[in-house]
């Protein structure tokens, strides 16, 4: 499957992306770009550039040199960020704690991603983090927290791995639209009431963000959802997960 470049409107770009799970199964990744107001760009996650994404990148952002920043949220999609840094040297990379040790190599800003300095930064969005789960586990091979991105303009929402759709067209035609990440439970802090703050986190965020129509999920796809059509999914998703996240 060849990289894509999707124009969302309202400046908003979602690159969907190759990533071989084992070297084998292309289970997909992603970045999306945002203009600015000021008419500079920001990546959302890092990504690989090659081709005709590449050359597309490339044109809107003056060969580069408009790229201000890389908003680097999830901390276990590290593996394209040193090429990034590589191709947009002068822009400012934010991580969270745990990229910095992961990939030493690249300048990270102090702010982590997840600051408040850098939401008040890029008023434009809108960020979340998920309540009653690890955002960075203890279990590398747990990877349900990330930080969530809603750009109110283009309507899309941008996320890694906390909520997904059905992988493939099959799987679609017997699944609902959207689904949280398998190892949710598993992802729940030792606290009481874990599930219970996730599970109202979400369904709150359902709500807060029910006008989004492009829903980018990192291993999933793209999904455009009717008026509405958001917040029904991620609710349903919620109401079937609750008993047994918030049960032992």
């Amino acid at each position: 499957m060849a990289d894509q470049i999707i124009n969302l409107g309202a400046e908003f770009w979602n690159i969907r992306g190759s990533f071989r799970l084992g070297g084998i199964i292309n289970i997909g990744t992603q970045c999306s770009l945002i203009q600015l107001p000021s008419g500079r760009f920001i990546f959302l996650d890092s990504y690989a550039l090659t081709g005709d994404v590449r050359k597309k990148v490339m044109a809107l952002t003056n060969d580069g040199q408009d790229i201000e920043a890389v908003l680097n949220v999830h901390p276990f999609h590290t593996v394209h960020c040193a090429q990034m840094a590589e191709d947009f040297p002068q822009a400012t990379f934010y991580g969270s704690e745990r990229h910095p040790k992961q990939v030493p190599e690249v300048q990270w800003a102090d702010d982590l991603v997840e600051s408040d300095a850098v939401a008040q930064r890029y008023p434009e969005l809108e960020f979340s983090l998920p309540k009653g789960i690890h955002y960075i586990s203890p279990n590398e091979k747990i990877h349900s927290g990330s930080l969530l991105v809603f750009h109110p303009a283009s309507q899309s929402l941008h996320v890694d791995d906390t909520f997904m759709s059905p992988p493939t067209k099959l799987l679609k035609a017997v699944l609902p639209e959207l689904m949280l990440h398998p190892m949710t439970k598993k992802a729940l802090k030792d606290e009481p009431n874990a599930g219970k703050q996730y599970c109202n986190w979400a369904t709150e965020l359902a709500h807060e963000w029910r006008d989004t129509r492009n829903f980018c999920a990192a291993h999933s796809g793209l999904v455009k959802f009717e008026a509405g059509g958001f917040k029904r999914a991620l609710l349903t998703a919620v109401d079937k997960a609750r008993p047994k996240l918030e049960n032992p």
